[in-house]
């Protein structure tokens, strides 16, 4: 039977966040080109620096199996200037949130085969990163979005162990500063729902309320995004509802099988949709792999 293969590519909806997670389907999308078959990026966030705008996302190659952190540069009119590979450990690397605090550029990788989460600060932004705290939670974090929220810092993650679990839950720590100590919020998991628990982009303010986008994972990985409105969030309280799913746009064409990030950056917001890919290519390249043929 043929490997199936998910391939992620990413878009830059010209619009803020909000607008676009309302209006995504007629909303302009600047859609960066096709990578090498059996290759992505995928868990697109960024930055807006001296004019440039700095994408930071999953590379990923099946040949290798191994994610690493790769930043794009684009010009203000999208043209793409610079691309390297910013951040590589021993351990596979995604969703690199990114995030200006404390007069610092910080970055927490999702790493929960590392065995916990890892804070990063920018020595020599972009390109340079180095470890400056290793988070203690309740279970090695998946999809860790860190965000300001009644005078404190809080995470909300999915925990690690099955696919059921990583996908289906939700769970929440808070903190006074980012690099902690954090503590996890006794209701751990907040939410058991495959349809609306794992994070998938940036917190943001809708309408006075405070909205996390989570992935909607019932019928596939990444399926669709749905916005989970925070009614209630304190340190021992914490009430919500999802949103009807966000599916991928029109213009994503053959990339309609999924929609599993919406990240703000100003005026844009990063997306990123995927194909399920079904040919004998991803069943040679697994054998590859098998064989050796390919190294991380």
């Amino acid at each position: 039977m043929p490997r199936r293969s998910d391939i992620w590519r990413i878009g830059i909806a010209k619009a803020p966040i909000a607008m676009a997670a309302r209006r995504l389907g007629d909303t302009p999308i600047h859609w960066l080109p096709e990578g090498a078959p059996f290759t992505f990026l995928a868990d697109p966030f960024g930055l807006w620096r001296d004019d440039r705008l700095h994408v930071f996302v999953e590379a990923y190659d099946y040949r290798t199996r191994h994610g690493v952190i790769d930043a794009l540069t684009f010009a203000p009119d999208l043209t793409l200037v610079a691309r390297k590979t910013v951040l590589r450990e021993p351990w596979h690397l995604s969703y690199p949130f990114v995030v200006e605090a404390d007069g610092e550029t910080w970055m927490l990788p999702e790493a929960h085969r590392s065995g916990s989460l890892t804070v990063y600060r920018a020595a020599d932004f972009p390109d340079g990163w180095e470890p400056a705290a290793r988070l203690e939670l309740d279970t090695p974090a998946v999809d860790a979005t860190p965000f300001r929220h009644g005078g404190l810092w809080w995470l909300a993650y999915a925990p690690s162990g099955s696919q059921a679990m990583k996908q289906g839950r939700l769970h929440l720590a808070f903190a006074e500063t980012l690099t902690g100590p954090w503590r996890v919020h006794p209701g751990n998991p907040l939410r058991i729902d495959l349809a609306s628990s794992r994070p998938g982009g940036t917190p943001f303010v809708d309408g006075g309320a405070l909205t996390l986008p989570v992935q909607d994972c019932t019928s596939t990985y990444g399926g669709a995004i749905r916005l989970l409105r925070i009614h209630e969030l304190t340190p021992d309280r914490f009430t919500s509802e999802a949103g009807p799913p966000l599916a991928a746009p029109a213009s994503a064409g053959r990339y309609a099988d999924g929609l599993h990030t919406l990240s703000a950056c100003g005026d844009l917001t990063l997306i990123d949709v995927k194909r399920i890919d079904r040919s004998l290519g991803g069943l040679a390249i697994d054998l590859g792999r098998r064989l050796g043929r390919w190294r991380t």
